[in-house]
Formats: structure tokens, C-alpha cells, sequence
């Protein structure tokens, strides 16, 4: 009866929740929590074959619904975190969102994308026998602190899973360190050969040997600090690639080959290839065929924010989240690539979700967006006037407007190339996805 009482309240929650246009996930793992604090023990035992964890700076939730998809595809029963909500109260959500009135869960696969700060929290009740991780930048200083603050927690997490297997991106020194030290079992993947020129500068992390302190030389960069490394002192070096991706096409949409077999998506953008290798590893370790995977591909349409696309009054509109250096830079690449034409809006928050300080603003190679034929730029969030003040140091004009919804509907309005980026990060996110699935229906009707 408690049970039924707690899964029937948190279920009311959420879709009450949907209804007033609030995400009501995390609310309704809150009250589950309250009401049974074993609760994530109790339903997450029910899970059948494995758990997936997906951790990692960038490229989480992505990765984390490819994988889940992928394993549908091969008919197996599986429960994910689609939305993105990767703390504990969102973990507790996705499980009992899934369960039937009774608290009875029909899953082979658990696939959790799960905030690094929160594995801790979240493994002592919720024991992962994978873990993903699909990078390591710096990101929210004043949640995470330097990246060897965000490995602690990462160890903390998994001293609760003593038997975890971890996927790990063999082309980030950091990532690979940290798999190498754990003491865990680990499978790599990466790109073995160069696929584009990436400057030396952009590189802020990793640049020193984490066994000699030495200065690493690269052969290439892939970006930021990812690529072919070696430490000219004590000589280690990238590790042996099991999973390799080949044959790279990424602007206009993503090609990569992985053991013979010619992978397809629309997703575009270079960063992307990374989260379909990290996926393609996943399902190699659990014996799934890519064949399999190339038709989930084919079908995939970003959502939630991740380069997801509208179509308001003939303006193509694309949403993406950028949230820390790394993951902006690949942001400006992507919009470079597109050589259409097009407007920016940049939404910045400082909600505690997103870290208070936004520091990181001037760590971003904004001065790249010179070498794009951008005609306006807009500023919009809780620090508009940062961001315009950080744009007019690399001598880009933009116009800030305090109010998101005001700013999305003024830059559509007055787009006369029809092709609008909107860069936001955490907590504009959601919000920004709302209004614009808003405005996109009210043209359809």
C-alpha cells in the first residue's frame, strides 16, 4: 500500500506538472525520497540484465539516449533518463515514472545519465555495472572545483561498484587517466587519425603528465585536449584504441565508420562523432549489433535542447547547450560550419544549477566568431550584460535583452536570413525548449 501510494502521488506530480509547462521530474523523485528513503534501492534491484551509467563533462545526455535507444533496437526493455535530469531526485523520478502502480519495474537495462557531483549520492543505492565517461573539462568551478576535485567524486561514486566496467575516451588524457588509476576494467574508444587542423592554443587542460609532471606533446589535436598525446619524459602515451571511429564526415551531418560498418545520422557537429563512439562501445561490450544501431541512428532527432531544430515563421531555428569552455568553442565550430548566414542568441544563467560564476565566459574563443558571416548577435539571461560585455572585448556588437522570451521572439521576428542559433546553458535550457515548441505550434495552427 505504501507502495501504491508513493508511486501514485509522484505520477500525479509529474503529469500535473507537464500540464502547468513545468519538467515536475525532479519534484516528483523529492517526494518519493521523503516518503521511502530506500526507495532507488528498492526499484533499481528490479533491473533484470545491467545498469549504464553515463557520466562525463559534455555529451551525457546524447550519448546516454543513443544507448538506450540502441538497446530498445535489440528488443530489450529499457528505462532512461530522456530528459536529462541527472541528479538524485531526477534518478528516483525515472524509476518510479516507469514502474506500474504496484512498484513492479519490467527492465533488462537501466540507462542513467547521472551528474558527476551526484554519483556519489546516487551508486550507494543505485550500483552501476557500466560507466560511460565521455570526457573530463573543466566545468562550474564553484560546483566541481579543478578536474581533479570532479575524479574524487567520480572514485567515490565508484567504490560502491567495485565490479563496474568503464567505456572511456582513450583521445582525453584526463579520462584516461583517471580509468588507468581507478583500478577498474576499462574498454577505450576514439579516432586514431587526425580529421581536422585544431589550434594548440585552444587546448586549456591536461597539458602536463599526470605520472612526471612533464610538459605532454601532442602529434594531433581532434580539440581542446583531445588527440594523439605522449609524455617526452617518462614516454607514456595515448593507449591502444578498441574501438576506433574512421572515415570522418561532420558539418553538415555525422558519417563514421566502426568495424566496417558505415554509421549516418543527421546530428551534426564533430563532438557528436565522440557520443556515437562512445554509444558504438557500449553496445560492442554488451554484445549488440551495430547494424542494430545504424537504424536508431537513421531515425534519431535531436530533443531537449541538444541541437534541436524549430520551424517558426519560416525561420529554422537550432537550440543547443553550451555550458563551459570546451563545449562553446564546439558550438562557435558548428555555427562557422554552417556557412548560411544566420543570427546568435546567447542566453547565460547564473541559477545554481548552472555555477554562479560565470568566469568561465572569458575562456571561450568568442574572437573565432570573426571568421562567421553572423549579422546580429543577441545577449539574454540572468548575466545578458556579461555576455555582451565579454562580446564587445573580442569587438562583436550585440544587442541585450533581459527577458529570454522577449529576446528569442525579437531575434525571430526580425532574422532576415531565417536561420537563428540560440546557445544557452543549464538552467535556460528547458525554458527555452518550452517557448519555442510554444511559438512553433501556435504557427502550425
Amino acid at each position: 500500500m505504501r507502495m501504491f501510494l508513493i508511486v501514485l502521488i509522484c505520477k500525479i506530480i509529474y503529469y500535473a506538472s507537464r500540464f502547468v509547462g513545468k519538467q515536475g521530474v525532479t519534484l516528483a523523485g523529492l517526494i518519493a525520497l521523503k516518503m521511502d528513503h530506500q526507495i532507488l534501492q528498492k526499484l533499481s534491484i528490479q533491473v533484470k540484465k545491467k545498469i549504464i551509467v553515463v557520466c562525463g563533462t559534455n555529451g551525457k545526455t546524447t550519448t546516454n539516449n543513443l544507448i538506450a535507444l540502441a538497446l530498445q533496437g535489440a528488443n530489450n526493455k529499457v528505462i532512461y533518463n530522456q530528459t536529462g535530469s541527472n541528479m538524485l531526485n531526477g534518478i528516483v523520478a525515472c524509476f518510479i515514472l516507469n514502474t506500474n502502480f504496484l512498484g513492479k519495474l519490467d527492465a533488462d537495462y537501466a540507462c542513467l545519465e547521472i551528474d558527476e557531483a551526484s554519483l556519489r549520492r546516487i551508486m550507494p543505492q543505485c550500483k552501476a555495472n557500466i560507466l560511460v565517461l565521455t570526457n573530463l573539462f573543466r566545468d562550474q568551478l564553484d560546483r566541481y572545483g579543478e578536474i581533479d576535485i570532479t575524479m574524487d567524486l567520480l572514485n567515490e561514486g565508484l567504490k560502491y561498484a567495485p565490479e563496474c566496467k568503464l567505456i572511456v575516451n582513450a583521445d582525453d588524457v584526463l579520462s584516461m587517466y583517471f580509468a588507468r588509476e581507478s583500478g577498474h576494467p576499462y574498454l577505450t574508444y576514439g579516432i586514431e587519425k587526425p580529421v581536422q587542423d585544431s589550434k594548440n592554443d585552444e587546448m586549456k587542460e591536461g597539458q602536463f603528465c599526470h605520472y612526471c609532471n612533464h610538459k605532454l606533446v601532442y602529434n594531433f589535436y581532434h580539440y581542446s585536449q583531445l588527440g594523439d598525446y605522449y609524455c617526452p619524459n617518462c614516454h607514456d602515451k595515448r593507449q591502444h584504441i578498441d574501438v576506433n571511429g574512421e572515415n570522418i564526415i561532420f558539418k553538415d551531418h555525422c558519417e563514421v565508420t566502426v568495424n566496417n560498418i558505415r554509421l549516418i545520422t543527421n546530428y551534426k557537429g564533430f563532438y557528436n562523432i565522440y557520443n556515437i563512439l562512445a554509444s558504438c562501445a557500449t553496445l560492442i561490450n554488451e554484445n549488440i549489433s551495430l547494424e542494430a544501431f545504424k537504424k536508431v541512428l537513421v531515425n534519431f532527432r535531436p530533443e531537449n535542447g541538444r541541437l534541436e531544430e524549430f520551424n517558426i515563421n519560416g525561420t529554422k531555428v537550432t537550440l543547443n547547450l553550451a555550458k563551459n569552455p570546451a563545449g562553446f568553442n564546439q558550438n562557435i565550430q558548428l555555427c562557422i560550419n554552417d556557412t548560411k548566414p544566420k543570427d546568435v542568441l546567447i542566453v547565460i544563467n547564473d541559477n545554481a544549477q548552472d555555477g554562479i560564476d560565470v568566469s568561465w565566459l572569458w575562456d571561450v574563443d568568442f574572437e573565432e566568431f570573426s571568421k562567421d558571416n553572423v549579422d546580429k548577435f543577441y545577449t539574454s539571461g540572468t548575466r545578458y550584460k556579461d555576455m555582451q560585455l565579454r562580446l564587445k572585448y573580442v569587438d562583436i556588437t550585440s544587442e541585450a535583452i533581459g527577458n529570454y522570451q522577449e529576446a528569442i521572439s525579437k531575434a525571430i521576428l526580425n532574422s532576415r536570413n531565417k536561420n537563428l542559433y540560440i546557445l544557452v546553458n543549464y538552467t535556460a535550457l528547458y525554458p527555452s525548449h518550452v517557448y519555442l515548441n510554444k511559438l512553433q505550434n501556435e504557427k502550425v495552427k
